[in-house]
C-alpha cells in the first residue's frame, strides 16, 4: 500500500505505513511526548518496534514531516480474538498538533489499511472521556458504541496535560469489517439492554436468552492479566465451567492483593450458560459494561467492579446514545452496592 501526501493546516505530511528504518523516530517522538513515563515499554526499543511490525502485534500508522516522524496511531492486537485489533497509543509533537494528523492517520488504517488486511476482521477503540475530541475524531471512523469502562485510566496519566482530576473512564467503539453471523446467549438481567446495543450494529446476530444451567463436568478456562500502572485487572472467561465461583473468588483476591481499583471481567456469551456466570458476578458486586463484538471470536460481555468512588458527573460523553448506556451502566452500579470496600 502506498504512502500518501495529505495537506494539514497549510502543512503537507506524508501518511502511511511503518518502515523499519522510521523505528528511531517513534521512539523519538515517544520520548519528546511521554519522556520515559509511556507503561508500554516496547515503543523505546527500536528493534522490539520492528520486531512486533514485522509480526503482526502491532501495526504502526505514521505521519512525516520532511522525514521526521511527527505523529503515529497504532493497530495492536491486544483482545482474546486474534483478528480483532485494537486502535491505541496515538500522539503527534506538539508542535504539530491542530493539523488534524491523527485524524488523517486514522483515516488512513481505517479506510485503506485494514480493508486489505485479511488478518483483520473487526477493529475496536476505547475513546477518554475526559474530553470530547477522541470520541468526536472516531465517530467520523463509522464505529458504534457499545459499551463504558468506569474509571478505566488514573488520573496520573493525564498529569502532563491538566486534563483529569480523577480516574477516566473511556467509552468502547467498534467497527467491523468481516461480520460472522453467530449465536449468543444474553443474561436476562441485561437483555433488554444487550438487545438496544445489538440494534445499532448494523449486521445480525442469533440472539437467545441464556437459561441453561453450567454444565456439571464443565471447568472453568480463566486467565487475569494485571495493569499495575493503570490500578486495573482484566479476566478473560474463555470457559465458564461448574467452578466459575470459586476460581472468580480466587483471582479477585489476587487481583487486590495487587492495589488494584478496577476489576473487569469478560464473559464468552456464546455459551448457553452465560447468564449463570453473570449473574454470579452481580452477586459479587459486579456490574454491566457493555456488548463486546467478536472478542472471543464470538461475542462477549463486559461486567466491571470499582473498589473507588467513580464520578460518574465528569464523565464527558458526546452522543445521546452514549449517555443513555451511562445511565443504564450508573443504575445497575447502584443496584451492585456502589464501590466495594478492599
Amino acid at each position: 500500500m502506498k504512502n500518501k501526501t495529505e495537506k494539514c493546516a497549510g502543512a503537507n505530511y506524508e501518511i502511511g505505513n511503518f518502515r523499519p528504518e522510521d523505528a528511531e523516530g517513534v521512539v523519538s517522538l515517544f520520548r519528546e511526548v511521554y519522556g520515559e513515563g509511556y507503561p508500554i515499554r516496547l515503543f523505546y526499543n527500536p528493534d522490539d518496534i520492528v520486531k512486533a511490525n514485522r509480526e503482526g502485534a502491532y501495526y504502526t500508522g505514521v505521519a512525516r514531516a520532511g522525514g521526521k516522524i511527527v505523529g503515529v496511531c497504532h493497530l495492536c492486537c491486544s483482545a482474546p480474538w486474534k483478528s480483532l485489533y485494537e486502535s491505541c497509543a496515538g500522539l503527534v509533537l506538539k508542535e504539530h498538533r491542530n493539523a488534524g494528523i491523527i485524524k488523517e492517520i486514522m483515516s488512513y488504517q481505517f479506510e485503506e489499511f485494514v480493508p486489505q488486511m485479511p488478518g483483520i476482521e473487526e477493529v475496536f477503540g476505547e475513546p477518554v472521556c475526559n474530553h470530547p475530541y477522541m470520541q468526536q475524531l472516531v465517530a467520523s471512523m463509522s464505529v458504534v458504541e457499545t459499551g463504558i469502562e468506569i474509571c478505566l485510566m488514573p488520573a496520573a496519566a493525564y498529569d502532563k496535560e491538566k486534563s483529569a482530576s480523577g480516574r477516566v473512564a473511556t467509552t468502547i467503539v467498534f467497527r467491523c469489517y468481516r461480520p460472522r453471523m453467530h449465536r449468543v446467549y444474553l443474561p436476562g438481567a441485561y437483555e433488554r439492554n444487550c438487545r438496544a446495543i445489538y440494534s445499532r450494529l448494523g449486521y445480525e446476530r442469533e440472539i437467545l436468552v441464556s437459561g441453561e444451567k453450567i454444565p456439571a463436568d464443565k471447568k472453568t478456562r480463566a486467565e487475569m492479566t494485571v495493569f499495575e500502572f493503570a490500578g486495573v485487572a482484566r479476566i478473560a472467561v474463555h470457559e465458564i465451567g461448574a467452578d466459575f465461583s470459586k476460581r472468580i473468588s480466587c483471582l479477585e483476591k489476587d487481583a487486590l492483593l495487587k492495589n488494584v481499583e478496577v476489576i473487569q471481567v469478560w464473559i464468552d456469551i456464546t455459551a448457553p450458560w452465560a447468564g449463570e456466570a453473570v449473574e454470579e458476578l452481580r452477586r459479587r458486586g459486579f456490574f454491566f459494561g457493555g456488548v463486546l463484538p467478536r472478542w472471543f471470536d464470538g461475542d462477549g460481555m463486559l461486567m466491571q467492579k470499582l473498589f473507588c468512588p467513580p464520578s460518574f458527573e465528569s464523565i464527558v460523553l458526546v452522543s445521546d446514545w452514549s449517555r443513555e448506556l451511562l445511565e443504564v451502566i450508573r443504575e445497575d452500579w447502584k443496584r451492585a452496592g456502589g464501590a466495594a470496600c478492599k
